[in-house]
């Protein structure tokens, strides 16, 4: 009794301590209230609405997306994808402990993938595809040893692969497409062999080779590895993986030749891709062999040969693309693998473009499959004509048969393929109309017909093409004028309207200006004529308008300064005339403008691209000038020029009449006549010389003041000549033509204005010339011919030795012909 009631104290203080033990384990144990906080707290962070669950009740009675176990006690999936949830995943997603399932995928979450995630051990699927989260991979990622299906394809990951991605010994789905992977692919994931199906790392920066080891995957189903910068072959253990549903390595630098036997080897293949690479060799007849295939794509790579045989073994074939290689086929026949086609009931794309095959396209085209939407044959060696059975491809969205050398008229059944939305027929040797039933193509939006031999008008039931994106009809024979209502009824072009060289006329419809989205119009190189509509500012998308080479005329209407996004404007060659806008400087990006060989005239804005002489062209425009008017240029030319004939005119008279009065004097008087200087009438005359007029008129006094207008015989005591008043005449007309003085300061030494003179003449005879007078542009050959003859009437008049200067007879008589000769070409220019 004693002994009990001893131990009576120690088992209350036991049962106490247990008590709190069991209460405290309880307080930490994961309940469903850890998980509603969790829930909460991701509510919060993925920018949930305040309705969306109910924060008063539990997880497990209706919270959309929520799974919980049969318990009803604790989380096991959570589904809230395609809700459009923003903002981030919260880190307490990692207390939901007995997670199995969480799918995020098509929303809108940012941020990083939180390291909480790795505690879910029990997560056997993770997908969070189509987000935009970023940040890396770590590689405790192997702590979800139960996880199946991970899928974190389409953001913006990056980093390096963890090498240690093979420990997730139950992964049966990899998907890392899409992302911003770099590095080599592990070869680590071999270790997967006895789960992995599907393993795609497509669309990211992975280099390097594929490693011969994923050959071990013997459950392998798809294996994508597209869009990469892998380099090297593809062994021969991968082409081994017989389970393969879907092989695709397109996009890559891959190299080497597609196995013979493949056929023998990927006997469920139904995708196989490998496109845009450097394959080579020929395609094998084993993969014809694959009777389940759906896709076949081989384009762009380097692969020759013909087409082998077996296409009529492929009834569930959808797509067959081998263009862009170097196939051959030969003679009339060599198009016939076609017809084996007819058995590919499913058939939706074929694409035999960019080869070297050569033949007639077959009558049985038009039996292949009613579901073919798209039909490629451009860039081959093609001939013959277009068959009128392509008629029956009443599916047909897209027929290319450009660059080939099809002739004949295009056949008017043709109008038949109502589905038809690109029509390319370009640089073939058709011929003949095009013909109206085109216009029946009513959901056309790209027609390209350039580089044939169309003759007569475009046909007016073009203007039914309501969906049109683009016309080109360029490089044909094409004449007529246009109908207004053609560009009146195109409301969606927007990419380029081109009719150049061709032989179309009549003026431009006012219409044009309907076409306010299309980025380009090229109307160079034909007959149009009159005004260029005002209208064409209302074509507000334009970024490049060339009407080169037309026969337009009148001014340049300012709506052109209305097109803000204009960056190449070509009007060159035509016979357009008066000022150049001012609003074209307003025009920021325009980058180039040829306005060459036309009749405008005025002053050359100075602004905007006008800054920039290598990008604007005006050569051919003569009535052009840079600060100000041309006519003053023109007006400054011939008045000096008439300045100098009258004046030598004038210099003449008074030299006659002074030898008269002379002879007189000397016959009355007997005395010595006075002589007088002509140079100092000359100057008396014009003002421009710094001879002071003395009331004595001897040579003596002439000098003083007169330094570069007097002959140098004169300072050798030579009495007054008429050849010493040419060489004063010639200094004076150097001077109105050069525009410096004899006496200016750069002359010093031996140089005077007439060394200056000579020394530029008459190559370079435009630098002497007064700046002032040439207005610092380009002049006209009558104006530079002229000019020279003027200048050279003054070298010959200051000539050192009296005897070797022109008579002043014979200077007076080039002058007048150079007066004449400007008089003459401003009449025939109507340049007054």
């Amino acid at each position: 009794m004693d002994f009990h009631f001893h131990l009576l104290p120690q088992l209350s203080t036991f049962s106490i301590l247990l008590i709190c033990f069991f209460v405290t384990i309880e307080s930490v144990i994961p309940s469903i209230s850890t998980d509603k906080e969790a829930l909460i707290s991701f509510k919060s962070t993925a920018n949930l609405p305040p309705y969306f669950w109910d924060q008063s009740s539990s997880p497990c009675t209706n919270w959309t997306g929520v799974v919980c176990n049969k318990h009803g006690k604790r989380v096991i999936a959570l589904d809230l994808s395609g809700l459009g949830l923003t903002g981030s995943i919260s880190p307490h997603i990692g207390n939901l402990s007995f997670l199995h399932y969480l799918q995020l995928h098509n929303n809108k979450l940012t941020g990083t993938i939180p390291t909480q995630f790795f505690n879910l051990f029990r997560l056997r699927s993770l997908n969070v595809s189509s987000n935009s989260l970023r940040g890396s991979l770590p590689p405790n990622i192997t702590q979800l040893m139960a996880l199946e299906i991970l899928d974190l394809s389409s953001n913006n990951i990056t980093g390096i692969l963890p090498q240690n991605l093979g420990q997730l010994k139950n992964l049966q789905v990899l998907n890392l497409a899409r992302n911003n992977f770099f590095g080599p692919i592990p070869p680590s994931i071999s270790n997967l062999s006895s789960t992995l199906t599907n393993l795609n790392l497509g669309t990211n920066r992975l280099s390097g080779t594929i490693p011969s080891e994923l050959g071990h995957l013997h459950k392998l189903k798809e294996l994508d590895l597209a869009v990469n910068q892998l380099t090297g072959t593809i062994a021969s253990s991968i082409y081994n993986i017989s389970s393969l549903v879907l092989f695709t390595v397109a996009s890559n630098h891959l190299w080497g030749q597609i196995p013979s036997n493949i056929g023998d080897t990927l006997p469920n293949l139904l995708y196989f891709r490998n496109c845009i690479n450097q394959f080579t060799g020929k395609i094998p007849p084993s993969l014809h062999n694959i009777s389940g295939l759906r896709s076949i794509r081989m384009s762009n790579n380097f692969l020759e040969g013909t087409v082998p045989p077996g296409l009529g073994n492929l009834p569930f074939l959808e797509m067959y693309n081998i263009g862009f290689n170097r196939i051959v086929s030969y003679g009339d026949n060599g198009l016939n693998f076609i017809t084996t086609l007819t058995n590919s009931s499913r058939l939706s794309w074929l694409a035999i473009d960019e080869n070297r095959l050569e033949g007639l396209i077959p009558e049985s085209i038009g039996n292949l499959s009613k579901v073919l939407s798209k039909l490629y044959m451009g860039g081959n060696r093609i001939y013959g004509n277009i068959p009128a059975s392509i008629s029956q491809l009443s599916s047909l969205t897209l027929l290319n048969v450009s660059y080939n050398s099809i002739s004949g008229e295009i056949p008017s059944e043709i109008g038949q393929l109502k589905e038809l939305q690109m029509l390319g027929l370009a640089r073939n040797k058709l011929s003949g109309t095009i013909p109206n039933s085109l216009g029946n193509i009513m959901k056309l939006n790209h027609i390209d017909l350039s580089g044939n031999y169309f003759v007569g008008h475009i046909p007016p039931s073009f203007s039914n093409f309501q969906k049109l994106l683009s016309i080109d009809l360029s490089d044909n024979s094409l004449n007529g004028s246009i109908s207004g209502e053609i560009f009146l009824n195109l409301p969606s072009l927007s990419t380029i309207l081109n009719l150049s060289n061709n032989f179309l006329s009549g003026p431009l419809p006012e219409e044009l200006g309907s076409l306010a989205s299309v980025a380009t119009i090229d109307l160079s190189s034909n007959q149009f004529s009159g005004l260029i509509p005002s209208s064409i500012g209302k074509c507000t998308s334009l970024e490049g308008l060339f009407m080169a080479r037309n026969k337009l005329s009148g001014p340049l209407p300012n709506a052109l300064g209305e097109i803000r996004g204009l960056e190449t404007l070509d009007l060159s060659s035509n016979q357009l005339s008066g000022f150049i806008p001012d609003k074209l400087q307003d025009l920021r990006v325009l980058r180039y403008l040829n306005l060459s060989f036309n009749n405008l005239e005025g002053v050359i804005p100075n602004g905007g691209l006008f800054k920039n002489i290598s990008s604007v062209h005006l050569e051919g425009n003569p009535k052009l000038c840079m600060h100000f008017p041309c006519v003053k240029r023109r007006r400054k030319v011939l008045v000096r020029v008439l300045i100098t004939t009258v004046a030598l005119a004038t210099l003449a008279t008074c030299i006659t009449v002074g030898l008269l009065l002379r002879f007189r004097k000397r016959r009355g008087s007997g005395g010595k006549a006075t002589e007088t200087n002509s140079g100092l009438l000359l100057k008396g005359q014009h003002q421009m010389s710094t001879v002071i007029a003395q009331q004595s008129l001897s040579s003596t006094h002439v000098l003083k003041g007169s330094i570069g207008y007097i002959p140098p015989e004169y300072g050798i005591h030579q009495k007054p000549s008429t050849a010493g008043d040419a060489y004063s005449f010639g200094v004076v007309l150097l001077q109105l033509f050069t525009g410096k003085s004899p006496t200016h300061e750069s002359f010093t030494g031996d140089q005077s204005i007439i060394t200056w003179v000579q020394s530029a003449f008459p190559h370079d005879v435009i630098k002497v010339l007064d700046s002032e007078l040439l207005d610092d542009l380009i002049i006209t050959e009558v104006e530079h011919n002229c000019l020279i003859s003027i200048i050279e009437v003054g070298l010959s008049c200051t000539c050192a030795s009296p005897d070797g200067r022109i008579s002043l007879r014979d200077a007076l008589h080039k002058l007048e012909t150079a007066r004449k000769t400007l008089l003459s070409a401003k009449s025939a220019k109507h340049q007054y």
